[in-house]
């Protein structure tokens, strides 16, 4: 398999009508997972991995792919607010490329800028405790990010009337 990223038009036109995807919020210390239903409405927070070396991080992510038969990834893209890319956005596509080399799930790039942001005020707003969102954000985040790119995916559809945004 290509280690090339598909944009998501891309992968619209080879998902088949079923299919899991699993939503990765890639950070320093953590890896926040979500996965799709197989309709891919709705992103539900899956888990946090505890980041150690790649070759774990891999297999882990292997194994979850494999358990939630998922199709597809779409990792979150650390950009710039401007929109550049920078150190974090770099080491992302570098874990995605290496990920893809050992495993053949296609994947794509959503923007993630200021996903954990948005899921912390949520959680806060929500009077979630300290802690708790401490455990949580990641996954969060990941299904922030996830349910971005099923939205974008539902208006590219056929007949969904989903043009250009």
């Amino acid at each position: 398999m290509s280690a090339a990223p598909l944009s998501l038009e891309d992968l619209a036109a080879v998902l088949p009508a079923k299919a899991r995807l699993i939503g990765v919020d890639l950070g320093t210390k953590t890896i926040g997972l979500a996965l799709s239903d197989v309709e891919r409405r709705v992103a539900t927070p899956l888990t946090t991995l505890r980041r150690k070396k790649f070759a774990g991080d891999a297999e882990a992510l292997s194994a979850l792919v494999r358990q939630f038969d998922a199709f597809a990834l779409i990792v979150g893209l650390p950009l710039a607010l401007s929109g550049d890319e920078g150190p974090r956005a770099q080491s992302t596509r570098a874990f995605a490329r290496n990920f893809a080399r050992l495993h053949p799930s296609p994947y794509a790039f959503w923007d993630e800028r200021m996903s954990t942001v948005a899921v912390e005020r949520a959680l806060i707003a929500n009077d979630v405790s300290r802690a708790r969102r401490a455990a949580v954000i990641d996954q969060m985040a990941a299904a922030y990010i996830l349910q971005g790119a099923l939205d974008r995916l539902a208006r590219l559809a056929p007949g969904a009337g989903g043009g250009a945004d």
